[in-house]
């Protein structure tokens, strides 16, 4: 039986169509964009794009998947990890920037959720669970004395993923930053600090 051909632009798939909606919703907002801006920048007609999803958030749940599907493999492996408690934290962190750098402009929408919709709401549940999982790495790692005690497990989390993330507020997309010189940057803020060290003192990675 023959598949039944498929409207809109030939060889425009919705991978093409969710990456070019993608760098609209983070020019204009996600509100300040119709199907007609879309439809303009995708090069397609606006029947076109319902042919692939039946609405603009529909669009928007399938990008900020793909951010968070990246984000939660590398939750799962921190999970999974036998190493100490900071190990997996530190490990945590330098595969979420490998996550930002490889789907910056995923990542940079996914950030600027603010809940307004269903769809919205329901990634801001998933990015809670990754910011529970690093509150408590930071937790273990301070029973396990591996961090320092008297910090706060939540604090300490959002500052150090907080960092990771302001990274999208620079980075620009195909550009030459390297992922792991940028994860070395964050690694020795946070876990080495800024001040001069005494000599002979190793700085660990």
């Amino acid at each position: 039986m023959t598949a039944p051909k498929r409207r809109g632009r030939p060889g425009l798939d919705l991978a093409t169509v969710v990456e070019r909606s993608v760098d609209v919703f983070n020019e204009r907002g996600f509100d300040g964009t119709s199907m007609e801006h879309l439809a303009q920048r995708i090069g397609i007609t606006k029947s076109a794009i319902y042919h692939h999803v039946p609405s603009k958030d529909a669009l928007l749940g399938l990008a900020l998947d793909r951010a968070l599907s990246g984000l939660e493999r590398v939750a799962d492996d921190a999970r999974r990890s036998d190493a100490q408690a900071v190990d997996r934290l530190e490990l945590l962190m330098r595969q979420s920037v490998a996550v930002l750098v490889e789907q910056l402009p995923y990542v940079t929408l996914l950030l600027r959720v603010r809940g307004n919709s269903e769809v919205e709401r329901q990634a801001l549940a998933r990015r809670r669970r990754l910011d529970r999982l690093a509150a408590g790495l930071v937790k273990d790692a301070v029973g396990a004395g591996e961090l320092r005690p008297g910090i706060d497990p939540v604090v300490t989390a959002r500052l150090l993923f907080g960092m990771v993330n302001s990274l999208t507020e620079w980075l620009r997309p195909a550009g030459t930053n390297d992922a792991g010189e940028l994860a070395d940057a964050v690694h020795d803020a946070v876990f080495e600090g800024l001040r001069v060290r005494e000599p002979g003192a190793a700085v660990r990675r």
